[in-house]
């Protein structure tokens, strides 16, 4: 047998193969806690609104309040959504074998998928097609039967809910040829810096298929942990719907403090009046004084047991604050400009008119290519980021190889 020198050395020979190339952060975890979180998901073909969220399995009004469109346009779970749209997807991210990953959704198979179709084409690059094949045990993936359920694991991260200590929601982004890592900085708002940091990045390197984690601004609420909503964080520039679809959360787009109100669909819903006031839910009033302006508002508290909890707060401060501003919302789309993405900024800018219209994110700049470097000493607060890629195959290849020449050559 090959002596231990030999095989430690196939063992870091395997190593620095599978750091060649990144394609997703690992976020190791070691308990059962789970985050929200999101991801870069571009449609295949057109798809209707319940059409993509059965594909991921959550709430359709969880994926319009996510991507800021209106939930009271007509029909709206019916609407067609063209192909090769952008949309941010909403997922729990739990903890799976000591790593954060997504393992909620289920695909079932048609007459025509393979396991490469399904990774590449119809979840757009989030996931491989080892990775399907190892999750749900596959032995000859040539063979699918018809009908059948598979497990897509989907990459995601929590990192405590944080970045650089604020409050922030983690999307998974499949990187495009035409990105640079400067560029999706700034698409989303953070820095490059920022970004490298959360990827464990040694340099600003990377090409098409990496998968980025990347920070958007939150707002967090503070419910107790009693609450069925308890945790709930809202990307800046979208909002959540609440308390059996009785409260909106808003947040943005001029600040990260989360602001909730009786939802354009609330049916039925328990009082939202606060106690010993006449105010209700997300109604604020204001009076100047010659030490500041007095603020009385009436706030969520968070939906326990059916009722939905509401608090009554009063403080002084310098200046009377303005009209409550929201992130302005959009009618879903039916068309997809060519060489633009279509997607809601994480802090859109409003204008103060009534009915804003929706902007195309559009950027095309030159993509690079080359090895990224080793992790540098730390990631976002309280957690370890580790990025790497496993080709199965190659990796399998090398170590046989070596295994075979230390065998035969390496003398005991």
């Amino acid at each position: 047998m090959p002596s231990s020198k030999s095989v430690t050395f196939i063992l870091i020979f395997i190593n620095a193969v599978a750091l060649v190339t990144s394609k997703s952060t690992i976020e190791p975890c070691t308990n059962s806690d789970s985050c929200n979180a999101l991801l870069a998901y571009t449609l295949y073909t057109d798809l209707k609104v319940s059409e993509v969220a059965s594909l991921f399995q959550i709430d359709p009004i969880a994926l319009l309040t996510t991507n800021a469109i209106d939930i009271s346009y007509p029909d709206v779970e019916n609407h067609i959504l063209p192909s090769q749209l952008f949309l941010k997807i909403p997922i729990t991210c739990s903890c799976v074998d000591g790593i954060r990953k997504s393992v909620s959704t289920h695909y079932k198979t048609r007459p025509s998928d393979t396991l490469s179709s399904i990774a590449d084409s119809i979840y757009a690059g989030l996931v491989s097609a080892d990775q399907i094949k190892e999750a749900n045990s596959i032995d000859d993936p040539s063979v699918l039967d018809v009908g059948q359920s598979l497990v897509v694991p989907l990459p995601c991260t929590c990192f405590n809910g944080t970045d650089n200590s604020l409050p922030a929601i983690y999307l998974s982004y499949v990187v495009k040829e035409v990105d640079t890592l400067a560029a999706i900085a700034a698409r989303y708002e953070t820095t490059l810096t920022d970004l490298m940091n959360v990827n464990a990045m040694g340099s600003a390197a990377i090409k098409a298929g990496d998968i980025l984690a990347v920070p958007l601004p939150a707002c967090a609420s503070k419910f107790p942990r009693y609450a069925s909503d308890f945790g709930l964080i809202v990307p800046n520039g979208s909002y959540a719907i609440s308390a059996s679809h009785c409260v909106q959360c808003s947040c943005g787009p001029g600040n990260l403090n989360l602001y909730c109100m009786p939802a354009s669909l609330a049916v039925s819903c328990s009082s939202m009046q606060c106690r010993n006031s006449n105010l209700m839910l997300g109604n604020v009033t204001v009076q100047q004084s010659s030490a500041g302006c007095n603020v009385t508002s009436c706030n969520y508290g968070g939906y326990v047991n059916g009722t939905i909890m509401t608090t009554l707060s009063t403080y002084l401060q310098p200046r009377c604050p303005g009209s409550q501003q929201f992130p302005p919302l959009v009618v879903p789309p039916t068309t997809v400009i060519r060489d633009s993405t279509f997607a809601p900024a994480p802090a859109p800018q409003s204008d103060g008119s009534s009915t804003p219209t929706p902007t195309p994110k559009t950027e095309v700049v030159p993509a690079t290519g080359s090895l990224p470097g080793l992790p540098p000493a730390s990631g976002p607060v309280g957690s370890i980021s580790l990025s790497f890629s496993v080709n199965p195959s190659a990796t399998l290849m090398i170590a046989a190889v070596l295994l075979l020449f230390a065998m035969t050559s390496i003398p005991l």
